[in-house]
């Protein structure tokens, strides 16, 4: 690979087309396919923009989903491939696009050593073949889809009729991704979904051809080492190997956000480096045997790459990450949104985040999926919500229903951020009698919900001036608590040199360690849980919570050891982290478990 970072996943419209603006210069980033209204809007777009065949595929014809999915990405694909063509042909002038694509490789690329040194040869035959040899070996970044396996909504016809499994929001965006001319991987994250794991032996492309290599691969987002092990065993078990594995911190990150039981990432990621080697021997046994009954085989084992996100902000976190860990690379999500020809980041919400302080970022119960949700106070869609209840309308109008996963109160599943459940839910409350703040609790739960659907395609549709008269504007965004720290716009260059070191974005910025500022973020989340459980806690939540505090002291020693494993640092620095070590340690022993 070309890189080093690879950009995630950011919401639904930010990075919807970000392989269109980073690919051709080597840099991995993954599109998001929940919303299909989204990819086909986009397809139209991208197609009208260079002057490309569009015909439109309605939400009501057969197979729609799946078909809008694989369109946009045959798009993507070809027009990512023309842009590559047209880069290697051109002259190695400064300022040239080609010219911008080595520059922008880490100094540690054996690509990058060989262009500088061609370029420093004199005109004539040799630097001919020399710049030859390095456009054999330049790469396009891949083009990565992203498939949230729990958002797997099932779906009806026009009479009721339920369309079968193969036609549930997550199987029909896996089939649409499989179908495609990419080959890249897709990422499976939000936890493990047997049917749409099972659904993935169905498509050749993920299961070896005669050479042992993989058209489609399979790329696991997990937040802890033993899910993933399991997770990977069922796919092996299939004859379906796991390429990577991207362990995102559980907290530390932007979008939903999966806790784990007090396992902090540093902790995670040393049983990662510990246990690679062997886990990776079990998983090719278990998949060369089922890859047998297929009657296909794997003459070696094949690569699996490690890599982790969520928090790292500067070039030392990255480095010490990459070669402490052993790590073959890195992901960089929530800094990019303030990169505007990377991601789609409205005028108006790139303004908010650049003035954004830490308090703004903060950990809701917004989403419909009733998962964690990074959230970010100053966004359109909160004030919009806030407005709303002040009108005595709470909820949105539910138009996409990709988030109806609730049958409390109907026959089929309504979404939990709708003015539908809203009312029903706060008419129910109404008849219970509550104490004032019970009720006012209650109250808050119910109407944190916002609608996602909409609002994390909004920026998109601003950014292009492609908006549909009186659709919803109120921009939804979820960044990680990392953002804060960072205080402009940038370009692409200034980024990725930030990342690789070459200059420092943060140089006068007073930013917590990566580390340091996930555990601070599980010790308020413990707090938090104990303090909602206070009145009523049972047996097993006391055992659970008592876990987790174990968890963070274990996480917590963990990382005095590490201190003398860090690179270099001044005296003074290493002396604050100790300092802040101390003292969250200190800040969780005055955490009491009661009951």
């Amino acid at each position: 690979m070309s890189h080093t970072f690879h950009i995630p996943v950011l919401g639904l419209g930010y990075s919807v087309d970000t392989p269109l603006k980073v690919a051709r210069y080597g840099i991995s980033s993954a599109i998001s396919v929940v919303d299909d209204e989204l990819v086909e809007r986009m397809r139209e777009y991208h197609a009208t923009q260079n002057e490309e065949a569009y015909v439109a595929i309605p939400k009501s014809a057969d197979n729609a989903r799946a078909r809008r999915i694989t369109a946009y990405l045959n798009l993507v694909n070809e027009l990512v491939n023309r842009q590559f063509k047209q880069l290697k042909e051109e002259p190695f002038l400064p300022g040239n696009d080609i010219c911008r694509y080595f520059e922008l490789l880490p100094d540690s690329s054996q690509l990058k050593q060989g262009y500088e040194l061609m370029m420093e040869y004199p005109e004539g035959e040799r630097k001919t073949i020399f710049q030859n040899i390095l456009r054999q070996h330049m790469t396009l970044g891949a083009i990565d889809v992203n498939i949230m396996a729990k958002v797997d909504k099932m779906n009806f016809n026009a009479d009721g009729e339920y369309l079968g499994d193969e036609n549930t929001d997550a199987l029909a965006a896996l089939r649409g991704f499989a179908e495609s001319e990419l080959q890249s991987s897709v990422v499976l994250s939000a936890g493990m979904n047997p049917r749409l794991y099972s659904y993935l032996e169905n498509f050749a492309d993920f299961l070896p051809d005669s050479d042992g290599k993989f058209r489609k691969k399979i790329i696991l987002k997990v937040s802890d080492f033993r899910s993933a092990f399991i997770q990977a065993k069922f796919l092996a078990k299939k004859g379906l190997w796991v390429s990577e594995f991207r362990v995102e911190s559980g907290l530390n990150c932007g979008g939903h956000a999966f806790a784990t039981e007090g396992y902090l990432l540093g902790p995670i990621l040393e049983e990662f480096k510990q246990k690679r080697n062997a886990m990776a021997d079990e998983l090719f046994e278990l998949c060369s045997t089922a890859l047998l009954q297929k009657d296909l085989k794997l003459s070696a084992k094949p690569a699996q790459r490690i890599s982790a996100q969520g928090g790292i902000g500067t070039a030392g976190e990255n480095n010490f990450m990459m070669d402490y860990y052993e790590l073959d690379g890195t992901g960089w999500g929530s800094p990019f949104l303030l990169v505007p020809e990377v991601t789609n980041v409205d005028e108006t919400t790139l303004t908010q985040l650049t003035a954004a302080n830490e308090q703004d970022f903060y950990l809701s119960g917004a989403s419909p999926l009733g998962i964690l949700f990074n959230n970010f106070k100053p966004s359109t869609a909160e004030a919009q919500r806030i407005e709303r209840l002040e009108k005595g309308r709470p909820g949105s109008p539910c138009t996409k229903k990709y988030l109806c996963t609730n049958t409390e109160f109907t026959e089929q599943p309504i979404c939990t951020a709708s003015r539908e459940y809203q009312n029903l839910k706060i008419k129910q409350i109404q008849a219970l009698a509550l104490e004032e703040h019970e009720y006012e609790e209650q109250f808050n739960t119910i109407t944190e919900k916002i609608c996602l659907c909409e609002g994390l395609c909004s920026s998109t549709y601003i950014k292009y001036n492609i908006s549909k008269p009186k659709e919803n504007k109120a921009v939804a965004i979820c960044p990680g608590p990392n953002l804060a720290y960072f205080k402009s716009t940038y370009s692409l260059e200034e980024m990725v040199m930030h990342i690789y070191g070459k200059i420092d974005l943060l140089k006068k910025v007073n930013r917590p360690n990566m580390f340091i500022k996930e555990l601070d973020l599980y010790i308020d989340y413990l707090k938090k849980d104990i303090q909602t459980h206070i009145k009523d806690i049972t047996e097993k939540k006391r055992k659970h919570l008592d876990k987790f505090k174990m968890q963070l002291h274990e996480g917590i020693e963990y990382y005095k050891s590490l201190l003398n494993k860090l690179p270099q640092q001044t005296a003074g620095y290493m002396e604050a982290l100790q300092e802040e070590i101390r003292l969250f340690e200190n800040k969780l022993n005055a955490i009491i478990i009661s009951g």
